[in-house]
């Protein structure tokens, strides 16, 4: 098995290093256990720990940092969003991040179409910049939402749309870099000056250049010496792009823009294969499209199973796919250019679709699958490695049938899919890395990778296609290039970086490719025998399980669409990120560099996780940091004093029942926490913020009042024309604010249904999971599934009123107890009140009120919207003529965690992200509806809005003004 090259500075070495980084920059220098693991690794298949992070403040900063190192003799990397999948950003030294606070558009000239930018200037923040003057950037790679343009020119980024607007390269003006010297200069085109020696390098080795380099548009594997050739105007900023950090760090870059198009027009056409949309790409380009993007069967079908049939519009027969997009002045242009291309399209499988719903739903398809891919469709692993080789586009058809046949050869498989018109293929291969695969696999994953690269270079290919070579191709640039060429490539690194200190490893005197790969050197963390969750999703083993994180940070991103991650986008700081908190866990696995469940890195990395779920709906990988959160809670105190908060919040649903026994009891105890010194004392006392308001506990909890119901008016007799329905009142609704469940019944039996309650209490035992008390929550959920299994044995549909617990029913219940019907059995029968009422066996005869001129602004749970997904909530508002504005990211308060002490202000800070804007600026009369208690009472405490659960709304429109 390769063992890892990396080499560990002494203790006084490394705290005179970032004594005099700390020294010399007004931005943080970080060197915690914790920062080293979370910048350990990237989106690749390596596993790098730095010695120091530094996140500077300003250009002076990166100077002060970069000169610093130098001095030392420290190896410096720098990194934008970490999204790079070959390895191109983690390094042995001095690791710098430019995302976190030189992230600003410095200008943007419409008249020129330029835009001068730092650094860490997020892509699509340069859209958004550049939009209103009716201008963007070409280049548009899938991680555009969180990658950072100095990334992007690193590794000579494309995207679907290089095909009409080019590479990063192609786009590039000029750039203030400084070099691995300490000289900083001004990288344009026509003057190699700066740079002693490169002119008379390039006139030495003009046959060599001329014949080997800039033969297809998506060659960007090593340097790319064509650009300084006198014919292309010696363009030396052109020629730093792709070069990986190598060779210099870029402080500042002035890039080209484009016109947006106004019409654009798309095509999905249908073949029988992958190979075959392959063939039919070369006529299609005569055509001028914007883009062509490939689809195959497998990803499409991946995507299904993730999203479900509604995610998956209707394709053109066929087992592969070409999605073509073309523009034009007007829609009509756009649609005869289409209507052009399908005559070459070589299938009559063809689909011409305008802009609108329809064309945004096929492209999120290849949006979707690009994240997707990281999984086969048996579940393996998909590794990045041979992650974007290209070839000439007339070559991609005879390549993708000899790649195919050359996976079968070595067993593996994987989901291609990719940017056809350029000739480039994306794909994740199940390479056998895992630890129990030892040396076997990683010889298995050397040969392919052999083998895999004389096979693109028997094609003219290009090892890289837009991703650069990083650690994963650098090795095996020797079989795409002459040794001329290599030579050159040194030469050029010597010029720029004689000291080797800039991303060493890359490029020239490359690190061996199975050197440094972090699964195979992991340890297996199994599931407790009968305590605790199984993951059995991932072999019983949580190792497994949090390696599903490939780093493709999505959870970076600030997307309209998606909850995750709420403490990120609070705080900027990539150990609030999911991914950030998978690479802690993943040392964990590892045991070198974080060890043990009680290691304070891991806990510290935990502690902003809100176990809000979003992740395991959002991030395309499957990652549940909400679980990953709970077991590691359960593992750490399992048989300790926990903290207070554990039985404070964890014991909730306890407290409020034995509270809510006697009548009298609940209503002392709120009058007695209402008075705010005392009920400040014991949010103290109880580990919580006394900023907060204390809940209050129900006078009458929803089944005395029931019984009372029940008895002053007793059901009529005869069988119900929607049937029996079981109302599953979980703590929350039953004990705190029974409001929710009331209405529920009084709705339920406008429905036509007979409503029962069951015989005994049924705690989902959430906040015992979420403190991790798993031990706790499995008692509980086993008395629950014997309280309703026989309901939903008997085929009595159980309908829950808050969807936090129906979510924990739905998701944690089966992984709790996989062996176990029941648990199956509860989480396919427990529905939403939405669900209910617009299923197959929807209540015949009734219908939703008339909400037309009703404003709703909706907040749904993120456990719900994770679980179950808000779209049938959102139809059935819709079908009553509500007017919906739906909040897409989490309330802040997230069941206990923003009661904590310690988590009050990310908790109003994730609050600002949405809701609470949302309650400023919402008309009068509006509707703040909220199905969740911890969304309804965050609203309350912070905005003294009182919000309303879809029962009530739907029960009396009227009523549930809150605005």
């Amino acid at each position: 098995m390769s063992t890892p090259s990396q080499s560990k500075p002494t203790e006084p070495a490394l705290a005179g290093l970032v004594s005099a980084l700390r020294a010399a920059i007004t931005g943080e220098v970080d060197a915690s256990t914790r920062r080293r693991a979370e910048y350990s690794t990237d989106a690749s298949n390596y596993r790098v720990v730095p010695q120091v992070v530094v996140f500077p403040r300003s250009t002076e900063d990166v100077l002060a940092a970069l000169s610093v190192a130098r001095e030392r003799g420290v190896p410096i990397t720098a990194r934008g969003a970490g999204t790079s999948i070959a390895g191109n950003s983690v390094g042995t030294g001095l690791v710098i991040d430019f995302s976190r606070h030189l992230n600003q558009v410095l200008e943007i000239d419409p008249e020129a179409r330029t835009a001068r930018v730092q650094p860490g200037v997020i892509m699509s923040d340069l859209q958004k910049a550049a939009a209103p003057h009716g201008l963007r950037f070409g280049p548009d790679p899938s991680t555009q939402t969180r990658a950072t343009m100095a990334g992007m020119i690193g590794n000579n980024a494309c995207g679907p749309h290089a095909v009409a607007w080019g590479r990063t390269a192609d786009n590039t003006i000029s750039l203030d870099v400084v070099d691995g010297a300490g000289r900083r200069f001004t990288a344009g085109c026509g003057d190699l000056s700066a740079v002693p020696g490169l002119h008379d390098l390039v006139q030495e080795n003009l046959a060599t250049i001329r014949t080997e380099f800039g033969r297809f548009s998506r060659q960007v594997s090593g340097y790319s010496l064509e650009h300084l050739l006198p014919e292309n105007g010696g363009d030396l900023a052109k020629f730093l792009v792709g070069s990986e950090g190598t060779l210099v760090t870029v402080l500042e870059a002035t890039v080209q823009l484009v016109p947006i198009p106004g019409s654009p027009v798309l095509l999905a056409a249908g073949y029988p294969d992958m190979p075959s949309a392959a063939d039919a790409v070369p006529a299609m380009l005569a055509h001028g499209p914007l883009a062509v993007e490939g689809l195959d069967a497998e990803l499409v079908e991946m995507v299904r199973r993730h999203k479900g049939d509604q995610a998956i519009p209707e394709l053109p027969p066929g087992a592969g796919w070409l999605l073509i997009e073309v523009g034009g002045d007007s829609t009509e242009e756009a649609l005869e250019k289409a209507r052009r291309i399908a005559t070459d399209a070589g299938t009559e499988a063809v689909q011409i679709v305008p802009a609108g719903p329809e064309a945004t739903a096929l492209w999120q398809i290849r949006a979707d699958g690009a994240g997707l891919a990281s999984r086969t469709l048996d579940g393996a692993q998909g590794w990045p490695g041979w992650e974007d080789a290209a070839v000439p586009p007339e070559r991609l058809g005879a390549y993708l049938r000899d790649f195919q046949a050359l996976m079968a050869d070595h067993g593996v498989s994987g989901l291609p899919y990719g940017h056809f018109g350029d000739g480039c293929i994306h794909i994740r291969i199940d390479f056998p890395l895992d630890p129990q695969d030892g040396p076997e696999g990683i010889a298995l994953f050397r040969r392919f990778m052999v083998a895999a690269a004389e096979l693109v270079a028997s094609h003219g290919g290009s090892l890289s296609g837009e991703h650069g070579d990083g650690r994963a191709r650098g090795e095996l640039l020797p079989l795409m290039y002459s040794g001329e060429a290599i030579a050159a490539f040194e030469a050029v690194k010597g010029l720029f970086d004689a000291g080797d200190l800039l991303n060493p490893g890359v490029v020239v005197r490359p690190s061996a490719m199975d050197a440094d790969l972090r699964r195979p050197h992991v340890r297996a963390l199994p599931m407790l025998s009968g305590s605790g969750f199984s993951f059995s999703h991932d072999g019983g083993d949580m190792a497994m399980a949090v390696h599903r994180c490939t780093g493709v940070g999505k959870c970076r991103a600030d997307l309209p669409s998606a909850f995750m991650c709420p403490s990120y986008l609070a705080t900027k700081d990539e150990k609030d990120s999911t991914r950030g908190r998978a690479r802690v866990l993943q040392e964990l696995a590892n045991g070198s560099l974080v060890q043990g469940w009680d290691a304070p890195e891991v806990h510290e990395s935990l502690d902003l996780c809100l176990s809000c779920k979003a992740c395991s709906s959002d991030c395309p990988t499957g990652i549940d940091m909400a679980q990953y959160k709970s077991e590691v809670l359960h593992r750490t105190h399992r048989g300790k004093i926990r903290p207070v908060t554990h039985y404070a919040l964890g014991w909730l649903p306890r407290w409020a029942r034995a509270l809510t026994t006697v009548p009298v009891l609940a209503k002392v105890t709120n009058a007695v926490l209402g008075v705010r010194p005392i009920g400040r004392l014991v949010l103290r006392l109880g580990g919580m913020d006394p900023r907060r308001g204390m809940v209050a506990f129900a006078e009458e909890p929803l089944r005395r009042w029931w019984r009372r119901r029940t008895t002053a008016q007793p059901p009529s007799p005869g069988a119900s024309p929607s049937g029996d329905v079981l109302l599953w009142a979980d703590s929350f609704s039953s004990y705190l604010d029974t409001t929710g469940g009331r209405a529920m019944v009084g709705l339920l039996e406008q429905a036509g249904y007979t409503v029962r309650l069951p015989e005994a209490s049924a705690c989902c035992g959430l906040t015992w999971i979420s403190t991790g008390q798993l031990d706790g929550a499995r008692t509980r959920l086993r008395q629950t599934m014997d309280v309703l299994a026989p309901y939903a044995k008997a085929g009595i549909p159980i309908v829950g009123i808050e969807p936090s617990c129906i979510a924990a029913l739905r998701s944690d219940l089966p992984d709790l107890f996989p062996d176990d019907p029941r648990a199956r059995l509860l989480a396919e029968n427990t529905r939403t009140l939405a669900e209910l009422l617009t299923g197959a066996d929807r209540p015949t005869g009734w219908s939703p009120p008339d909400l037309t001129g009703t404003t709703v602004i909706a907040q749904p749970h993120c456990h719900q919207h994770a679980v179950m997904g808000y779209s049938t909530d959102l139809d059935l508002l819709r079908r009553a003529g509500a007017e919906v504005t739906t909040l897409t990211t989490c309330c802040g308060l997230a069941g206990n965690f923003g009661m904590e002490a310690g988590h009050y202000d990310v908790s109003v800070a994730v609050a600002e992200q949405s809701m609470l804007p949302a309650l400023r600026s919402a008309p009068e009369g509006a509707v703040f509806l909220a199905d969740g208690f911890s969304c309804r009472t965050q609203a309350e405490h912070l905005a003294g809005v009182r919000g309303v659960h879809l029962a009530q709304l739907l029960t009396d429109p009227g009523g549930s003004t809150v605005l």
